[in-house]
Order: structure tokens, then sequence, then C-alpha cells
């Protein structure tokens, strides 16, 4: 095999439907396996330094945000879950939907953040920043039904637990409990990770009128650089400021 075949298999096949993420599996996997071929004396060239980088430029994506009235199926379908995974689940959604938190934020959540007298809840953020926040009426009432109807008698001080035993506090991602949520609920969508619901908080903020900094203050960013990729959805703006392109019509 040579260098040039490797560039060839890059070019033909990371660009294809996949994201940026995915396409530098590809050549992360390719450097691993070339690396232990020429360990194990299977090639006797250094494959892997052929394998090329897939570019990736920062903020050239834009966020994937679900769509305003899927949330709001998804939150009215949510209504009807009775089971006590049911009632957990839409305690999540809510968290997830009108406080933008992070998957990991409503795992590491326990039962001493939520000062029900005050109407407000510590979040555990990023880097352990603990920030308060208030408890909206109808997400602190889906905490109260799963709490008092759902959750199962555990020494666990974690809010959210498993529904089967051992009843110990959920994992740091709740992709699976959205994506499941998500198809119960009959919306489909090309992606069904939890993130997508705080993108869409977000994207309604903006729409709605709010700054940029209102957002980054909301989503608890700790700089204006990572919710200026919100601005990317403002359309209407954008065109405002956007120049006209050489030989285009006026």
């Amino acid at each position: 095999m040579h260098a040039s075949q490797i560039t060839d298999y890059i070019q033909r096949n990371a660009p294809r439907d996949r994201t940026f993420a995915s396409a530098k599996h590809i050549v992360t996997a390719l450097r691993s396996f070339f690396r232990f071929a020429r360990y194990r004396d299977y090639i006797y060239t250094d494959l892997a330094a052929a394998v090329p980088s897939v570019a990736g430029w920062s903020m050239a994506s834009i966020p994937r945000a679900m769509p305003a009235d899927c949330v709001r199926v998804l939150l009215n379908a949510s209504k009807k879950w009775r089971t006590p995974a049911g009632l957990r689940n839409r305690a999540i959604l809510l968290l997830l939907a009108r406080l933008g938190l992070r998957a990991g934020e409503v795992a590491r959540l326990e039962l001493g953040d939520i000062d029900w007298g005050e109407g407000s809840l510590s979040v555990h953020g990023k880097g352990r920043v603990e920030r308060p926040l208030p408890l909206p009426h109808d997400v602190g009432k889906a905490i109260a039904a799963y709490l008092e109807h759902g959750r199962p008698e555990s020494s666990c001080r974690r809010v959210f637990s498993r529904s089967r035993a051992p009843f110990y506090g959920l994992s740091s991602h709740s992709d699976r409990i959205v994506a499941r949520a998500i198809g119960r609920a009959g919306i489909e969508l090309g992606s069904t990770g939890s993130h997508q619901i705080r993108h869409a908080l977000a994207v309604n903020m903006l729409r709605q009128g709010a700054s940029l900094t209102d957002i980054g203050q909301v989503l608890r960013h700790r700089s204006l650089h990572a919710t200026r990729q919100y601005a990317k959805i403002d359309l209407e703006a954008l065109r405002e400021v956007a120049l006209r392109w050489p030989g285009a019509t006026p």
C-alpha cells in the first residue's frame, strides 16, 4: 500500500455524509491500525504518518436545535407518562427545555440542591462551578411528582436514579432517555441527542429578541465565544449585514 492510496481513500469516504467528528474518527482509527501493523512488523513503512488530517474549522457548523413545535409536542406527550420512569423522564425533559441544563448537570443534581422554599436549584456546571437558578413552576411540579410517586427508595442522594435495581444515580449522559422519549412521542428527527433541546431554548430566546449576552447567562457559558454560534441562526439579522455578491442581480 502507498501513501497516495490512503489519501485517495480519505478523500472518497471521509466527507461523504459525515460530520467532522465522524470523519475524524476514520483517520484516527486508520492511524491506530497502521501503528499496530508497524509494531507487529506486518508493514515496514510508517503509513500512519501518511494519513491526512480532516479539516475542521471553529464555528463552522450551525447548532442542531430541535424545532420549537417538536419541543411542544414532546412536552405535551410527556404529560401522559405515569409510570415511575415516565415521571422521571418528563422532569428531565423539562429541565433541559426550560432551564437549558446539560445532560451531565441533570445527572449530577442532588436532593440538597433543590430549595423548595425559595423556589430555586443549584446547578453544578463545567469546572465544578455551582450556580443558582430559579425553579419554574412546571419544572418543580414535575420533579415533585417524580420524587413522590416515581423515585424508588434509595440511599443515593442524586435526584434522578435508575428505574431498575440497583437504584444508583443516572450516568452523566441522558441521550438514550431523550432518544426514547422522542420516539415515544412519534417525532421523527435526524438527531436525538439531549443537547438539541438546550439549543432549542437558545434559538427560541434569540427569536424573541434576547441578546447573546442574555442567552449566555441563561445557558451559563463561561465566555461569549461559546454563545456567538447562535448568531448564525438569526438569518434576518445576517441579511442586513451581508454584502451583496459581486455580479448579483440588484
